[in-house]
């Protein structure tokens, strides 16, 4: 979808003029009514005006039930209208509000069944079968859904919350929590979130949660069902974090948990602070993927700490958490091991860039979402292009050098969002201008399409490996016995992953060779999800009829979409299975969060874009 139009001269994607008007507090008191699948009660907000002749205030809002509107000091009701509703963005709720330049307003509301940020499940849609549970996913524009807000990252606030839910449910949130109430068949849950933040980082999760402690201010929840497997997992998280205070600077959070979420949560990842939510995908039982973990805990520094002023910048946020996640693993494992991964951040963004085509404008790192479905914007791009392009200014400039640039950065600007000029003028400003900044062609970084206009020079020792093995397939003869599973003995399961990468776009393979590699590595057993993407994208690509129905077990178990979207279009790419990948879509959607399966039914051609 695209109309062009901005619905805000600072944000394409939000009605809100924080500029005019800000909050600066919101004070959230909500029940959580399974049974009508609604979240109900009131928010305060705590206005500031920063133009005093404005008379009123505009909110984001996508099919609220707006009870009433008061002024919280003398009880008196404030007129408001609602505006006309657009398909994504929901529609304008503008207040009048009190002549003084601070006050505090209550909305009372009500949340809508099909609220986009909101996924309820049923007991049986859990892992222990026995109650339902609730999760949000507010970003990019989601939160307006959840509650009226100026849902722009442009602005940040400060909150607190109190959520009642029915016993033995346990309530979480993106705020450090405070105490527990028990009102006999319900309890109350207090939070407090003291560092401003921006309205998508607004995060709830009620369920029946048990936790183990990490360290003194991390502790892993879950499900009971898995909790053992999901403290060993994620048991280096406390070092990860400590390699990230190196990168960035001081931890500002109190708390970092982090909470396994059900299969239906769309992201790998959300960094909402205190308590970032991870796929269970990661739980591959050896550690292998904890390198999102590394990148959850870099975006309380880059994304949340400092953020992108509206997500045509959000390069801002995911291609500067991408360098901060692979300077943690360099500390850690070495700089070969560091730039290995950067290699195949680059395999996966070649096949982002073919995906979208290399003409795309959604391909550069600036991009302009006027009246574009920040949903429908989401791809590699920002991730890996943005972190070449900073690993291309930390070649230029010196290793060292811009590594302690990059930590003043953050320092200058946190609490801040920020665009990408902001990031520019002050890199130029701290560099000098008789320094290489000279060389840095920003137009052709910034607002050129396709892949980054340089490649920095990588170290290939562990990509070569891979490659010999792949050399080795493509010129086998498909006669002799020529491979075993020894093959991979000395491969770490990084290595593993980029092999399969390069089998995937390789044009000398066929289904004989890849019935062989089954049967040498039997790589349908494998129990880490970034293997068995590529390998099932692989047997689809040869068309391998009897991988069929692992594939459709693959995508009908996890909701993520990095997994389930290029499933899904290499299948309608197939002709032969394109009916019945799309009667599978029509019978698990409803599984999905919204956001995967909304984009999962564009995929497959199933609504107009």
């Amino acid at each position: 979808m695209s109309t062009g139009k901005r619905l805000s001269p600072n944000d394409p994607g939000s009605y809100s003029l924080p500029e005019k008007v800000a909050v600066t507090h919101s004070d959230i008191e909500l029940d959580a009514d399974f049974e009508n699948e609604k979240l109900k009660g009131f928010v305060d907000l705590s206005i500031t005006k920063i133009d005093e002749s404005c008379d009123h205030i505009i909110l984001d809002n996508i099919d609220l039930n707006v009870i009433s509107i008061k002024n919280k000091d003398d009880g008196s009701l404030l007129d408001y209208s609602i505006g006309d509703r657009l398909e994504v963005f929901g529609s304008k709720l503008e207040i009048r509000i009190p002549s003084i330049k601070k006050s505090i307003i209550r909305i009372t509301y009500e949340t809508s069944k099909t609220a986009s940020a909101l996924q309820w499940l049923t007991p049986e849609q859990t892992l222990g079968k026995k109650h339902p549970y609730l999760f949000s996913q507010c970003q990019p524009a989601h939160a307006r859904s959840m509650l009226p807000c100026q849902d722009t990252p442009s602005t940040k606030s400060t909150y607190t919350a109190k959520i009642t839910a029915p016993k033995p449910l346990t309530v979480l949130m993106s705020a450090v929590p405070l105490e527990v109430i028990d009102n006999g068949d319900t309890r109350t849950f207090l939070f407090e979130q003291t560092v401003p933040v921006q309205s998508y980082l607004i995060a709830i999760a009620i369920g029946n949660l048990v936790s183990k402690t990490l360290s003194p201010i991390s502790k892993v929840w879950s499900e009971p069902e898995e909790i053992d497997k999901a403290a060993y997992e994620f048991e280096q998280t406390p070092e990860l974090l400590k390699t990230a205070e190196n990168v960035c600077g001081p931890y500002v959070w109190k708390i970092y948990d982090l909470l396994v979420m059900p299969p239906s949560f769309p992201f790998g990842g959300m960094e909402n602070p205190c308590l970032t939510f991870v796929t269970p995908t990661l739980l591959a039982g050896d550690r292998s993927l904890v390198n999102v973990v590394a990148h959850e805990i870099a975006h309380s520094w880059t994304g949340n700490l400092v953020t992108n002023r509206n997500f045509e910048h959000f390069w801002m946020n995911e291609g500067f958490t991408v360098y901060v996640e692979r300077r943690i693993h360099g500390l850690l494992y070495g700089e070969s091991s560091r730039e290995f991964a950067a290699l195949g951040g680059l395999e996966d963004l070649k096949q982002s860039i073919d995906n979208l085509g290399a003409q795309n404008p959604l391909t550069k790192l600036v991009v302009d979402l006027s009246g574009i479905d920040p949903d429908d914007a989401f791809s590699t791009c920002p991730y890996e292009k943005g972190h070449t392009f900073l690993f291309y200014l930390e070649k230029l400039l010196g290793a060292a050098e811009f590594q302690i640039f990059f930590k003043s950065y953050i320092d200058k600007f946190k609490y801040k969002s920020v665009g990408t000029e902001d990031f520019k003028s002050y890199l130029l400003s701290y560099f000098g201008e008789d320094s290489a900044t000279s060389q840095i062609d920003w137009d052709l970084w910034l607002y050129t399409c396709g892949m980054p206009p340089i490649i920095p020079s990588y170290d290939t020792t562990d990509q070569d490996a891979c490659v010999s093995l792949l050399n080795r397939w493509e010129q086998w003869d498909g006669i002799s016995d020529n491979f075993k599973k020894s093959d991979l003995d000395q491969f770490q399961t990084t290595q593993i992953i980029q092999f399969l990468a390069l089998v995937l776009k390789s044009n000398h393979f066929t289904l004989l060779k890849v019935k062989a590699m089954q049967e040498a590595y039997d790589f349908n057993s494998s129990g880490n999800c970034e293997i068995l993407l590529r390998w099932l994208r692989t047997c689809v690509k040869f068309k391998w009829i009897e991988q069929l129905e692992l594939v459709y077990k693959f995508i009908n178990t996890t909701g993520r979409m990095k997994y389930v979207r290029p499933l899904y279009r290499d299948l309608y790419s197939w002709e032969e299975t394109r009916s019945k990948t799309i009667e599978n879509y029509e019978k698990n959607k409803m599984s999905m969060m919204y956001v995967c399966r909304h984009t999962v039914a564009k995929d497959l051609h199933l609504r107009n874009c």
